[in-house]
């Protein structure tokens, strides 16, 4: 079996595979992946963004920053033309109070336009918000599926699968080279795919296809599965408009963020922190631990901690303001090349 360093390091690997090789349902779909979003009920480890490469593209006069589900609320219905804002918007229930903070942040991020007449606030659409991701794929990270951690992953994803958020929920495994892969073994729900992944070549494969869920259905939330036989299970249900707002706010997470925004927790600065490319893609590595460090070690109170010398901050290009704000800009680089349309920084 190849050896995992870390899940860390593992996710970056699966993440890499996804944005080189997943193929999407229509074959024209553009992709993006981004790594631990979701909602206060549950966190998901790897998001595949299936977009409309149009709307994709429009995505973008809005600027890379994210836009919660109450700023999507009043995006998606502005008017084209001046129009008082109650009379745009339909009603949210709950109070409009908050519908005008929402307004004023949305104008203040020039997403849509307002001005007073009178006593009464209306509001115009700058750009038209696009309807630009298809589908939301789901992917659950266990490169060592010890049997606990197959028992704690069954519950996991029969939730997912309940619950219907995503289009597809998927379960990444590191592959074994056993005749039959021990996650085929695990109790999970025949809803639910299977990749096995090498983390020594980035190379992965499907042993598992999945269900497409109905996201447009009301999912069902297991609150609580009791462990004998005769305590019920305790549920409630998710209504489709909950959903869509749930899919639209991860998705624009997932837009802003990305997968490289690893950088922004760890410490590029250090003189031990360094980028390595090899057969999975580019990777951060610590020169001092030789290894991929997780997100947890790669703080300032890491005992291997040591700041770049000033004097590597003051050498110009290509390392202009030291190997840590260049290793910063180049993963926002690269990251805004799966978000087309942005401007260059």
């Amino acid at each position: 079996m190849p050896e995992v360093a870390s899940e860390f390091a593992f996710e970056l690997c699966v993440c890499q595979w996804a944005e080189r090789e997943w193929t999407p349902r229509r074959a024209d779909s553009a992709v993006v992946v981004a790594r631990q979003l979701g909602t206060k009920y549950r966190r998901w480890d790897t998001v595949v963004l299936e977009c409309d490469p149009d709307g994709l593209r429009r995505r973008a006069a809005f600027g890379p920053d994210a836009f919660d589900s109450d700023l999507l609320y009043v995006l998606e219905h502005a008017p084209a033309e001046w129009t008082f804002y109650r009379d745009a918007l339909p009603d949210p229930g709950y109070p409009w109070r908050y519908v005008r903070d929402a307004i004023h942040t949305a104008a203040d991020r020039d997403a849509i336009e307002t001005r007073k007449r009178g006593n009464r606030i209306e509001v115009r659409r700058r750009y038209a918000y696009p309807d630009w991701v298809r589908r939301v794929v789901a992917i659950e990270n266990k490169p060592d599926l010890t049997a606990s951690a197959a028992r704690d992953l069954a519950g996991q994803i029969e939730r997912d699968v309940a619950l219907g958020l995503a289009d597809e929920v998927w379960v990444a495994t590191a592959e074994t080279g056993e005749r039959v892969e021990p996650i085929l073994l695990a109790d999970l729900p025949a809803a639910a795919g299977v990749l096995t992944v090498d983390p020594t070549t980035g190379t992965a494969e499907t042993v598992w296809e999945p269900r497409s869920l109905d996201t447009d259905a009301p999912g069902t939330r297991i609150i609580e599965r009791p462990t004998d036989d005769a305590s019920a299970a305790r549920f409630e249900y998710a209504d489709p408009q909950w959903k869509a707002e749930k899919r639209g706010a991860i998705a624009e997470r997932a837009y802003e963020r990305g997968w490289r925004a690893y950088a922004s927790t760890m410490r590029p600065d250090c003189r031990h922190f360094e980028l390595r490319a090899d057969e999975t893609g580019l990777v951060p590595s610590c020169a001092a631990k030789a290894r991929v460090p997780t997100q947890s070690e790669c703080r300032g109170s890491c005992p291997e901690y040591e700041p770049e010398p000033p004097a590597w901050r003051a050498k110009g290009w290509p390392i202009d303001g030291g190997p840590g704000k260049g290793i910063k800009r180049l993963l926002d680089r690269r990251r805004r090349r799966t978000r087309p349309g942005l401007p260059e920084e």
